[in-house]
């Protein structure tokens, strides 16, 4: 650049070469800006990525705001970068439930193209890949290993979280407690275990056993005998195998749930949380059970068992009496009972643990040498150590202020290295005279003393814990130490393994701080996470506070500290190392080789799972009821079109029924019945190409569409909308079914006719052309510029077309024939009815005589029910010769019958159908008219005795209202009741509506001239509850007031049940005519008049209720709905179903079903009693006198209040349909007077013999307290001042176990009426229990106790009541020998 010297010496610019520059400088802006511009105009993608493969990342998020042209491949770099790890080492997968199908880190495919939204969040995870941990990349200053911890949080985005687990019952993990590191898998070399749900106690104690080399090298050594044995069922093969994998796996973390399988545990032990100590106590006798007769059956005793003497000492004579006992940890106490301060080590709880105690004044100890009570010394010595050495803190005690169990946070230090010398038995006071009293039974494994070395944690007398044998031996153990004794100068022990608790006593999370005998790094394993930790993080598990959190210290003690410490002796001679993979014995390395082949089987099947496109796939089945199959496709995401629609062909069973040439998979989508595009040209296209990529989810489906051969498929272009035409004949009333066309949206109203003139052959100029936007929403489109999009359609769209010259086109479209024919095409269902066996027309036999005298044709029929079956048949009879004469003229036509099936099929499934002209109307109306008089005129009188008549249905004994004429039936119900597209093939046998007809679709029904013209309408329900009648105030039939449309057909069900049995109707109704008009139109098919008759309507799970509301319309109900019909009386208006019950109050069973009955509003309760009297003795054989029983409310099974005679249904008392009451029978007259008194069931318990009297009833004239028990006192004639109370708990009968009643209720409250607080007694059937309160409880043994309470459980099971009486809630900790629970009906 040239420079020229100023005025003051300065080298400047040109002035020309000055403009240059910043002309250059300009454009350069420029151009930037410009590229700024245009990357605001793209969309954005906005990526969200959680890292999941690590505790500290889980809560992370990475965001990223991407250019939607962004490539899937620069996705998994700028992912790379900001979470600081090495490009394809992890996955990114869809963060959805379900399967996790990761993205593909080749594709080259754009961010939008592989299924990402612009100006959406889209949801990610960072996932480890082939369950490998990412790597994390190296920086500037050096490799990841070498950096510490501000290193690693420069990596990660955001703080480091705390560490947490999932699957722990709580997090209780504390804030101020971290690991110097973090470190993956292969920095640290160890596989982690995955928590099934709350199995940290058994994760913990699993990790600590397979870092200890002893134990882990002597399982090693044996031999499992699959011959012997099942290995699914063998502890230590499951805990081989799971070692080996700990040892050789290259996964991050592996399940345990072989292990619990073997001991016997179902998936619901997994959620229930246990003590560590208790499990390694249980896992060690399971063991030595499995272990027995084997090298390995004194493996436990030789690394775990110790021996201490338990002993007294007379301080008068030196005489000592002593016992030896054998333990495998020794629980050491945080906190003396009593006291406030805690032991501040593990030294200072050994020494209380060895300190003797002084026995004297009350506590004197009688000395056998002596012969009388002395002072004596009690205490404990050890003897021998064993090799590994477990302590047990005991950090969870009973607070008996409380009366809770609690958690003992105070602070205990321990060291790395502990002396055990000083604790040996050392005898200051040597005494010849002792008394050796050994005694080998009273071993017992896992406690050492019975006040002091039993666990408080799994102490439980009531619930057998441990191991569960069918045939163990009973025989005792004989301890046989192998290992001598040691002497105090080779007793120091180092620590290896602390078991650490964070939480509560109610729950929490356990993990394992473990040092590796190979290195001596200390790890923590906290489940599927391993890591590196410091002799500080250690010690940070001593427990109490640092002190530097001020006032709220005390907040953050409880959460983390140790529970578990296990030493190993340091011994140079018996100090084992690792087996390495070389050393394995044969048996082992044939094992580890198996588990390698499995391992890659497995990394083979996810790695086709991850490249395995799952969409949903869906076809019309041209057999199976033309219905709309659905599936699942999993297809490779390399295999073709071609190869997919092979696969879909099979999954579809289309073999047979179409040839595949005639199938093809298109773009569908399901929620809008919408044909997105067609895969023209691309059968060779691989389907990951095709579909996006592999998703867990895809935002539309495929459609395996088919043809006829002749046929060709029509092509479906992105951008087209598909419109479904259905045509209307305002002639014949039809709907035709759906013809698919394909439009776009910008075509106007006069190109989409057309284009519908086109595929249907109608005349453009007169069509009608009307829009179904949604349900009961019609548009006629009349405006001829107005495009498509302007008139809402959408992606799939239905019309309704009609073209014809008829005057329907100048009236109004709300009141023209098409819009009254599409309103009751839309509001049309289809119900399925099954019938009573004794209906008419089921078994139908044909009258030749058209028309001929009824008695002819029922001519050798008996009984009146045959005479309405004539009727009926004759009717039927008549139909169909009127229908064959005009079969004769034209059978030709449409389907009466519409359907919804898509056209892409190409498959038709025309139905014959007959027009009747108008003089064959007028003559079956006539022809219905004459039988509407005659089922009257039978109904009158044959069913004048339903009990003779109907004997094996549900009938009510109140007497039947025959007066009642039915409804007239109207002829066009009549006609279309056997209308021709049945009756045209009554040669060949029923019908089966299986042709693919929409469920929405009507045949064609004329509408009666009596109605033509009239608008329709429909009831609605007058009252909220409650049964309405169905005749007006005048006594004529509401169903005559208007015509809604109706018609039905007999329809035999493909299982063939209803041959020989229930037969079924299929009917096509208006939903929204009303229950008694739909009642009234079955009437034909029952055979008797619609009050006779009950209608059921069947849910899916065939539970059946019933309906009878009848001003109520049938829109609750849709297609297929299922109905039951069953012959009874049908309740009137103002009447209720009742269901009676006895009340049994001192009966084990206390409520009885009796009857079903009918109670009327305006009844009163003595004439209802009058009615069931009768019915009692018939079906109860109950035979009682009208004064000796009362009626009362039932609430569930509690009784109520108590109903008196007068009282009136509907005004005194509530009642409601399908009611329940119980029924009492009295031991003498009714004492309930008045509605103010107050009738209380009360039942005496009696401590001292731990009984409880049977019930008797108190009734008082007020809620007074001091009444109720003036009343007790009367009866039972314990002292007024001596007597308590309280009430019952639950439900009736209260029960509760005579273990618990004397202290759990809530005895002699402090109130002074019943009303009130706690007590809240208003109403009848209140249970109080009474009890005298000098009275003391039945001193009992131990044997009858455990006796009673056996038989209290028995009881109280029985009684479906809860057995809460257990001293102990949780679940008991147990491993099955024999391969699973046996149930025991005495326990909870």
């Amino acid at each position: 650049m040239e420079m020229v010297p100023s005025e003051e010496n300065q080298l400047v610019l040109k002035e020309g070469m000055f403009w240059s520059c910043r002309q250059s400088i300009f454009d350069e802006m420029k151009k930037r800006f410009s590229q700024v511009e245009n990357a605001a105009e793209e969309p954005r993608v906005l990526c969200i990525v959680q890292d999941t493969t690590n505790a500290k990342t889980v809560n992370e998020r990475l965001t990223l705001n991407l250019p939607a042209s962004t490539t899937l491949s620069k996705l998994f770099e700028d992912v790379a970068h900001k979470a600081g790890y090495v490009n394809g080492t992890f996955d990114l997968a869809w963060r959805k439930t379900g399967d996790m199908g990761p993205l593909d880190p080749s594709s080259e495919m754009s961010l939008t193209e592989s299924g990402f939204e612009p100006g959406k969040r889209n949801f990610l995870q960072l996932t480890d890949k082939d369950g490998e941990q990412p790597q994390i990349a190296s920086d500037e200053s050096g490799t990841a290993g070498s950096s510490g911890l501000d290193d690693r949080q420069e990596r990660f985005i955001g703080p480091l979280p705390r560490d947490c687990t999932v699957g722990c019952s709580s997090d209780y993990s504390s804030p101020s407690y971290s690991y110097s590191s973090i470190l993956n898998k292969s920095d640290t070399g160890y596989v982690g275990l995955v928590n099934q749900a709350m199995t940290c106690y058994l994760n913990s104690l699993l990790q600590t056993l397979f870092m200890t080399p002893e134990f882990r090298n002597a399982l090693y050594n044996w031999e499992f005998e699959e011959s012997e044995e099942d290995p699914v069922t063998s502890i230590p093969y499951q805990l081989q195998r799971l070692f080996l994998l700990l040892q050789t796996s290259k996964k991050r973390a592996i399940e345990t749930t072989d292990v619990t399988r073997s001991f016997g545990w179902d998936s619901s032990e997994a959620w229930q949380q246990h003590d560590v100590q208790e499990l390694c106590r249980v896992m060690f006798d399971a063991l030595e059970q499995k272990w027995k007769q084997t090298e390995q059956a004194d493996l436990i005793n030789q690394l775990y068992q110790g021996k201490l003497k338990d002993y007294v000492r007379c301080l008068e004579c030196g005489y000592e009496s002593w016992r030896i006992d054998t333990y495998l940890d020794i629980p050491l106490v945080i906190r003396p009972f009593g006291a406030s301060q805690a032991y501040g080590s593990v030294e200072e709880a050994l020494q209380a643990f060895v300190q003797p105690e002084t026995l004297d004044g009350a506590n004197q100890y009688f000395c056998e040498r002596c012969k009388k009570k002395c002072d004596a010394r009690k205490g404990l010595r050890f003897l021998h150590f064993p090799y590994l050495l477990t302590l047990q803190l005991k950090r969870f005690d009973f607070d008996y202020t409380t009366m809770h169990r609690i958690k003992l946070n105070d602070r205990m230090s321990f060291p790395e290295e502990l002396d055990m010398g000083p604790f040996m038995d050392v005898e200051d006071e040597k005494s010849p005279q002792t008394e050796s009293c050994t005694d080998s039974g009273a071993e017992n494994e896992g406690s050492c003393h019975s006040d002091q070395m039993s666990n408080d944690f799994s102490a439980d007398d009531g619930v057998d814990e441990g191991i569960c044998l069918d045939s163990a031996s009973s025989t005792e153990r004989v301890l046989k130490p192998k290992v001598p004794s040691l002497n105090t100068s080779s007793l120091t022990f180092e620590l290896f393994s602390v078991m650490v608790h964070s939480g509560s006593a109610a729950g929490g999370h356990y993990y394992a701080c473990i040092k590796s005998f190979s290195d001596g790094q200390w790890y923590s394993f906290n489940d599927q996470h391993v890591s590196k930790i410091t002799q500080e993080d250690i010690r940070k598990t001593y427990g109490g506070s640092s002190g530097s959190r001020g006032y709220y210290s005390s907040a953050f003690a409880s959460s983390t500290n140790a529970y578990m410490l296990i030493y190993r002796l340091k011994d140079p001679s018996r100090n084992a190392k690792y087996l390495d993979c070389d050393d394995f014995p044969e048996h082992i390395k044939h094992l580890v080789q198996r588990e390698k082949e499995s391992e890659e089987q497995e990394k083979r099947q996810r790695e086709i799972e991850r490249n395995t496109c799952k969409i949903k796939l869906f076809c019309m089945h041209p057999v199976k009821m033309m219905a709309m199959m659905e599936n699942k496709l999993e297809v490779h995401k390399d295999k073709t079109l071609r190869e997919a629609t092979e696969m879909a062909y099979k999954l579809m069973e289309l073999d047979g029924v179409v040839p595949l040439d005639c199938c093809r998979l298109v773009k569908y989508d399901e929620f809008h019945e919408y044909l997105e595009r067609s895969y023209e040209g691309e059968d060779d296209t691989p389907m990951g190409l095709l579909l996006g990529g592999v998703k867990s989810s895809y935002m539309f489906d495929l459609l395996l569409e088919t043809r006829r051969p002749e046929q060709v498929f029509q092509p479906y272009k992105p951008g087209e909308v598909m419109v479904k035409v259905h045509v209307v004949d305002l002639k014949t009333d039809t709907v035709a079914p759906p013809v698919s066309i394909r439009a776009y949206l910008n075509q106007s109203i006069t190109e989409f006719k057309q284009l519908i003139a086109q595929a249907t052959e109608l005349s453009a100029e007169t069509m009608r052309v009307v829009l179904e936007r949604c349900y009961n929403d019609l548009r006629l489109l009349y405006v001829p510029n107005k495009t498509l999009k302007a008139e809402g359609f959408f992606r799939s769209n239905k019309v309704f077309v009609e073209s014809s010259e008829s005057p329907d086109h100048q009236v109004t479209f709300t009141d023209s024939l098409l819009w009254k024919l599409l309103d009751r095409h839309g509001n049309t269902i289809r119900l399925f009815v099954s019938l009573p066996v004794q209906s008419p027309g089921t078994n139908r036999t044909i009258c030749q005589k058209v028309g001929g005298d009824p008695e002819e044709c029922s001519e050798g029929s008996k009984g009146n029910r045959n005479s309405v079956e004539t009727i009926l048949e004759e009717s039927t009879e008549k139909l169909k010769n009127l229908s064959l004469q005009q079969q004769q003229g034209s059978c030709t036509s449409d389907s009466q019958k519409s359907s919804d099936t898509s056209d892409f099929e190409h498959i038709e499934s025309p139905s014959p159908s007959q027009e009747l002209d108008s003089s064959v109307s007028a003559v079956v109306a006539v022809d219905n008219r004459e039988l509407e008089n005659r089922i009257r005129a039978a109904g009158g009188g044959t069913y004048s005795d339903p009990e003779t008549q109907f004997p094996g249905e549900e009938r009510s004994d109140s007497e039947v209202n025959n007066d009642r004429s039915t409804s007239s039936v109207d002829s066009d119900i009549l006609s279309s009741s056997h209308s021709s597209d049945t009756l045209c093939n009554a040669d060949s046998g029923p019908i089966q509506l299986a042709n693919g007809l929409d469920s929405h679709s009507i045949t064609s029904s004329r509408r009666s001239k009596a109605n033509e013209g009239k608008k329709e309408t429909w009831d609605t329900a007058e009252e909220d509850s409650g049964t309405d009648s169905e005749y007006d105030e005048n006594g004529k039939s509401k169903a005559e007031s208007y015509y809604l449309y109706f018609r039905a057909e007999p329809y035999a069900q493909e299982d063939g049940s209803g041959e020989g049995g229930q037969k079924c109707v299929l009917v096509h109704v208006d939903k929204r005519i009303t229950l008694s008009a739909f009642k009234q139109n079955l009437e034909p098919f029952v055979g008797v008049t619609s009050t006779q008759f009950k209608v059921f309507r069947v849910y899916a799970n065939n539970q059946e209720f019933e309906s009878v509301r009848l001003n109520e319309t049938l829109s609750s109900f849709s297609d297929d709905n299922k109905i039951t019909i069953r012959l009874g009386r049908a309740l009137k208006k103002g009447e209720y179903r009742v269901k009676v019950y006895q009340l049994l109050v001192n009966d084990a069973e206390p409520c009885k079903f009796l009857v079903d009955t009918v109670f009327a509003k305006g009844m009163t309760v003595k004439q209802s009693k009058e009615e069931l009297m009768p019915q009692l003795k018939d079906q109860c054989k109950l035979d009682l006198n009208i004064d000796k029983f009362r009626l009362r409310k039932k609430t569930w099974k509690n009784p109520g209040t108590v109903f008196l005679d007068y009282h009136v249904y509907e005004e005194d008392i509530n009642i409601s349909s399908n009611w329940e009451v119980f029924l009492e029978v009295l031991d003498g007259p009714e004492k309930m007077k008045s509605m103010s008194q107050l009738a209380v069931l009360t039942r005496r318990w009696n401590p001292a013999q731990m009984k409880l009297e049977p019930f008797q009833e108190v009734v008082l004239e007020s809620s007074s307290v001091e009444e109720l028990k003036e009343k007790l006192s009367e009866i039972s004639g314990v002292p007024l001042e001596n007597l308590e109370f309280a009430k019952g708990r639950g439900t009736f009968p209260c029960d509760i176990s005579v273990l618990e009643i004397h202290q759990d209720l809530d005895w002699n409250p402090k109130v002074s009426t019943l009303n009130v607080w706690p007590l809240y007694i208003c109403d009848d059937g209140a249970v109080v229990f009474y009890r005298d309160s000098t009275e003391e409880p039945m001193e009992q043994s131990e044997d009858e106790r455990n006796e009673l309470m056996k038989r209290e459980s028995s009881r109280l099971l029985k009684t479906g009541h809860r057995v809460s009486y257990s001293p102990r809630k949780e679940k008991a900790l147990k491993i099955y020998l024999d391969g699973g629970p046996v149930k025991d009906p005495g326990q909870d």
